[in-house]
């Protein structure tokens, strides 16, 4: 392995958005350390893939030291594991609330503590990328996620303390909040009806996704923002 190689963890990562950013750094040229539930191992070797849900306590902290022991090194973290249960706030049960907090929440902080443990250790700053939803900003009645809400929103807010706590040490910390974006877990018959909660009229791509944490990626004088890829529904409706 070259060793001005970069690293990237990328959470989340065995389909759809996560996938394709994957692919993504690869073309970037970093090493990926590649994490979801169920995923298979890769046929090149500079994608290293660690099994293992988030929400159980260790196993963000495996993901870490996976990529340290492989790459020795860690550049970026993109928390793109996440769980979603729109239902309304009374009818949420104790397993919905351990479900989403478990990857939402405790999955960002295992693997974010120790991602940037190592970036400090490493000294050469590092970049952190939180994937949150635009219901944070905009909510709507005709979906309710007030667990969406409690722990993306609270994403959106520690993006912005890292961001300024880390920002003399070259660590940067930026959210891409999305709308609704086309994957396999909105069924082709819900897509005009989905699209019309957009102002832009459509759903979202993967790639829209993909092109917004690439940018943040390669914008060194962007930190604690909170990059909306939604087709323009945190603006209103």
């Amino acid at each position: 392995m070259n060793e001005v190689q970069k690293v990237a963890i990328i959470t989340g990562a065995s389909q759809g958005i996560g996938a394709d950013l994957v692919t993504a750094y690869r073309k970037l040229g970093y090493a990926v350390v590649a994490n979801s539930r169920s995923i298979g191992a890769s046929d090149d070797p500079d994608v290293l893939t660690v099994a293992g849900d988030l929400a159980d306590p260790g196993v963000g902290t495996r993901v870490v030291e996976a990529a340290l022991a492989r790459f020795g090194r860690i550049d970026t973290v993109i928390n793109n594991a996440g769980i979603f249960i729109a239902k309304p706030f009374t009818e949420y049960t104790d397993e919905d609330f351990d479900a989403v907090t478990g990857v939402n929440v405790r999955g960002f902080f295992e693997v974010t503590r120790g991602a940037i443990a190592a970036m400090l250790d490493g000294g050469r700053g590092g970049h952190v990328v939180n994937i949150s939803t635009s219901l944070v900003d905009h909510a709507n009645s005709q979906v309710p996620a007030a667990l969406a809400s409690l722990t993306k929103g609270g994403l959106n807010a520690v993006t912005k303390e890292l961001a300024i706590e880390y920002a003399s040490r070259g660590i940067r910390a930026n959210t891409v909040a999305l709308g609704i974006i086309r994957t396999p877990m909105h069924p082709e018959s819900t897509h005009e009806a989905l699209a019309a909660m957009h102002p832009l009229g459509r759903l979202g791509d993967v790639e829209d996704v993909v092109n917004a944490v690439v940018y943040l990626e390669t914008a060194p004088f962007v930190t604690g923002e909170i990059l909306h890829v939604d087709g323009g529904q945190s603006a209103g409706h």
